[in-house]
């Protein structure tokens, strides 16, 4: 629903701002440029699609190699410590965990399909513990903080975009990714902790925390020694190198369960083939709204607003037109892609603002949409903290992938 509302604003605040620009400054030309541009969207939209098709089904079944391979499962055990001391209300031994646990551990893997109906059999379980029906109980709004923060350690599509967008190097934004994705899930949690007053001073918590942030923060401090050069030829061959290995683990994981690696991967690859055809229709609607906003002028009014503001408090704005993604991700996954393809297609996948919004399309995931499919499906009316736990976690994101993206890309 809000992705319909914003899409009708695209064509009408562009038709408005088009005939202004006609009736009061004479431009003849802008109602033929968003005409063009709604040619030109779509065949950009069918072209990214296409493209997309042999990549998103090679990791698609390098996933379900991974998947039956038990290496969600293996992922699952391995978070189980600090998710029990994440979600105290929760009994010990209950069966919800294990559904919490998968669902984190299929999102971190990018394991999108199998994340989706693992979280919502989690909700599930959790409302028959929940006190109150109509209300979110806390270890739910923990649990949807957890998915809207949008921690993942392979971005696989935004690398698949990146590449097929021309990208000289579609990994060199894993390692920032990873990193602004950590601090809006570090933030997330404590801030949904504090909510509900979960105390994180105990052990586990903190070795677990404290190991995560000294961690980020050796990576942080050993990039920013280097130079320009350096640094981006070490974390693209870092990314790389991490990228094989996780493809080879899977590997040798499927063949240790005796897994046939090859109908594995055939089989994800089927779903890779078809997801790339179920979002023709999607993107193709994005990215002809988004071309029709920015042919009438309306995306450089508003950029070049919140760019007034930011010079005006003399901030360096060069961030300022990656920031359509960030606006659109908590309201929509698919408007935010095409805002992020956009960018790219405007700037080059290769420029600051194109690597930028790809930072900024993984920092988060879709707040609005997840709370509205996870809380709809089990008939929670009052969502409590959950929208603002979300929300901050989002702000925590954004802000991190800004400086992450100056430290690396700058």
């Amino acid at each position: 629903m809000v992705l319909n509302y914003i899409w009708v604003a695209f064509f009408l605040v562009a038709f408005v701002i088009a005939l202004v620009k006609l009736v009061f400054l004479g431009d003849y030309d802008v109602f033929p440029a968003m005409m063009d541009s709604t040619f030109s969207s779509s065949k950009t939209a069918f072209e990214i699609s296409l493209g997309l098709t042999g990549v998103l089904s090679l990791w698609l079944g390098v996933m379900k190699i991974g998947e039956k391979g038990g290496v969600v499962n293996a992922l699952a055990r391995l978070l189980s410590p600090i998710f029990s001391k994440l979600f105290p209300d929760i009994p010990k031994g209950h069966p919800v965990t294990g559904s919490i646990f998968m669902n984190i551990a299929a999102n971190m893997l990018g394991l999108d399909n199998a994340a989706t109906p693992l979280g919502l059999k989690a909700m599930e379980q959790m409302q028959e513990l929940n006190p109150k029906k109509d209300t979110a109980w806390n270890p739910m709004i923990m649990f949807l903080v957890l998915n809207t923060s949008g921690l993942t350690l392979i971005p696989v599509s935004i690398m698949v975009y990146r590449a097929q967008m021309g990208a000289q190097q579609p990994t060199d934004i894993f390692i920032p990714i990873l990193l602004a994705t950590f601090f809006s899930t570090l933030v997330g949690i404590i801030v949904t902790s504090l909510f509900q007053r979960i105390n994180l001073i105990n052990r586990t918590v903190l070795l677990t925390l404290g190991g995560a942030c000294l961690v980020v923060a050796g990576v942080i401090w050993t990039f920013a020694q280097m130079d320009g050069e350096t640094m981006g030829k070490v974390s693209t061959l870092v990314a790389n190198i991490l990228l094989m290995t996780i493809i080879v683990g899977f590997i040798i994981a499927g063949v240790r369960k005796k897994v046939n690696v090859y109908d594995a991967f055939i089989e994800g690859a089927k779903d890779g083939f078809h997801t790339a055809v179920r979002i023709i229709p999607y993107l193709v609607a994005v990215l002809v709204g988004i071309g029709v906003f920015r042919a009438s002028g309306a995306m450089d009014m508003l950029i070049g607003g919140m760019r007034w503001c930011v010079e005006a408090v003399g901030v360096n704005a060069q961030w300022v037109d990656a920031m359509p993604t960030a606006l659109m991700k908590p309201l929509s996954g698919s408007g935010a892609r095409g805002m992020m393809v956009d960018a790219m297609t405007t700037y080059g996948a290769d420029s600051f603002v194109g690597r930028l919004s790809c930072v900024f399309q993984g920092s988060t995931d879709t707040t609005f949409y997840i709370l509205a499919v996870y809380f709809g499906s089990v008939g929670i009316a009052k969502t409590r903290h959950a929208v603002a736990c979300g929300l901050i976690a989002d702000l925590a994101g954004v802000l991190a992938a800004i400086g992450i993206a100056y430290l690396f890309f700058t």
